[in-house]
């Protein structure tokens, strides 16, 4: 009887692999409803470095991180635009890794970009700093 139930208890342990970590592999790409489709999605390729994958006819632009991560620009409808806060709930912003903050924070203030105020520790370490992209959606920078 206690083999039995060790030999149970090994099944579950070593062979039983989590179906979920094998299946969900992160995020694909979050969208961004724009006014303005394709001067958003250039905005995103010259101050964040992303680049132009996939157009449709829509249009929808895809475009690519220089990480291989992506960001779908897509028009938007006659809904009205809500006020966002970080927690507003839902979806609040997107935050950018950056291999150098001092740098990152020079780039973009070459772009004019509206900081959203200064720059604080995040949670879990690291400095961050919140602003806005042309249509005022709300991103971050963050060096961890």
């Amino acid at each position: 009887m206690v083999t039995k139930y060790f030999f149970s208890l090994y099944l579950i342990i070593f062979i039983k692999k989590p179906v979920m970590k094998n299946v969900f592999l992160g995020v694909d790409h979050p969208a961004i409803a724009a006014k303005e489709v394709e001067k958003l999605a250039k905005w995103y390729c010259n101050v964040l470095g992303y680049e132009i994958i996939a157009i449709t006819a829509k249009p929808e632009y895809i475009i690519k991180a220089p990480d291989g991560s992506f960001i779908e620009v897509l028009p938007i409808d006659d809904s009205p635009r809500p006020q966002r806060t970080v927690q507003t709930p839902g979806f609040s912003h997107l935050a950018f890794r950056v291999s150098d903050m001092d740098v990152a924070m020079a780039e973009l203030d070459k772009h004019n970009v509206l900081w959203l105020g200064l720059e604080f520790q995040a949670a879990g370490g690291g400095r961050i700093r919140s602003f806005t992209d042309p249509e005022g959606n709300m991103l971050q920078i963050v060096q961890r």
